[in-house]
């Protein structure tokens, strides 16, 4: 299987190696690419959910803009996780968009016409259940993963992990709106959700691995 060829090394356009170099900086110079890039990415989301709710029954404007902002934080959290995917074959801001453009049609799903506070307690972390014909084992197997997420949550991740991640990624609270709640940044807030994201993912993986040796060590009995 070939491997993406990260972007460091290549040989990019002026503008797409300044962007990658302050994003990967610390301090100020990153913090101001961060809100230039977050800029770039809500004025594409907000035309992306202008195009696609253009036929819908009147939404509020704050509702959409809301959206934009959701799908932006997003797109933008991704992006900072994905700079070593970049490969240079078009403008940095153009591969950039385009996440912004995955992200809205996910986000009008989930935010029209809906909002929900989720709880981290792994026994009531919600499943929605897609209808009465879901397969039972789908269902259980679903189950036992929100109820392994939502322990992970309220066990691995850190307070502040914890509260960063359920107020952006479940109850929808915007990276400005929750960094001057904690008296931070929306730099800092994206890196921490960054990092909690990565945390859970990774014990997901640690988890299933070793649930993958004890059944084959199980079947070696047999």
């Amino acid at each position: 299987m070939s491997v993406p060829t990260p972007a460091v090394g290549r040989r990019l356009d002026p503008q797409s190696r300044r962007w990658l170099e302050q994003l990967r900086s610390e301090g100020l110079v990153r913090e101001a690419a961060i809100r230039r890039l977050h800029a770039v990415l809500l004025s594409e989301a907000r035309f992306e959910v202008r195009r696609r709710t253009a036929g819908l029954a009147h939404p509020s404007g704050r509702d959409l803009d809301e959206l934009a902002l959701q799908a932006a934080d997003d797109a933008l959290m991704a992006i900072l996780g994905k700079l070593d995917q970049f490969r240079g074959d078009a403008l940095f801001t153009t591969w950039a968009r385009r996440f912004a453009q995955l992200e809205v049609p996910g986000e009008i799903r989930r935010r029209l016409g809906h909002t929900r506070e989720t709880p981290t307690d792994g026994e009531q972390w919600p499943v929605e259940r897609v209808g009465d014909g879901d397969d039972p084992q789908d269902l259980s197997e679903a189950s036992e993963l929100a109820r392994t997420i939502g322990h992970l949550i309220a066990h691995d991740l850190s307070s502040h992990q914890r509260e960063v991640l359920i107020a952006m990624a479940v109850n929808d609270v915007a990276a400005k709106e929750l960094a001057e709640r904690l008296d931070s940044t929306p730099g800092a807030l994206y890196k921490t959700l960054h990092d909690a994201r990565c945390k859970l993912k990774q014990r997901l993986a640690d988890r299933a691995a070793e649930d993958q040796h004890q059944q084959e060590r199980r079947f070696a009995r047999v």
